[in-house]
């Protein structure tokens, strides 16, 4: 049973940074797909940025200029730095894996992730 346990959520001012990570036990090389999901109250879940195995990146528009998504294979971890958060950045956020490559489905889609863990809480303040 593949696990994949967030850590890192918190509350920050707005302008502020937050560094999230996943936890896998398995390896993550074995994961095609690896990324991140956040959801707010009454929103459908919204992915936010995925890695491939080969170190691609795909962010949400949302994401783009402030977020890094990245993945290390030794520690089989998969992070998010997030920079210049705003008040509308605050969700649960949500690691998602899938053995598929990025590009053999819409990663877009929550529910179109084999693996996926329970989210960390991030909350920023204007």
């Amino acid at each position: 049973q593949v696990q994949l346990v967030e850590s890192g959520g918190g509350s920050v001012p707005a302008g502020g940074s937050l560094r999230l990570s996943c936890a896998a036990s398995t390896y993550t090389s074995g994961f095609g797909c690896v990324g991140w999901f956040r959801q707010a109250p009454n929103n459908q879940p919204e992915g936010v940025a995925i890695t491939g195995d080969d170190g691609t990146t795909t962010y949400a528009d949302s994401a783009k200029g402030r977020f890094t998504v990245s993945r290390d294979n030794t520690k089989n971890t998969v992070s998010l730095q997030m920079n210049s958060l705003k008040p509308e950045d605050t969700a649960m956020y949500y690691c998602a894996a899938d053995r598929r490559l990025c590009r053999g489905f819409d990663w877009t889609q929550w529910t179109a992730f084999r693996y996926r863990g329970q989210g960390t809480q991030v909350t920023v303040s204007s």
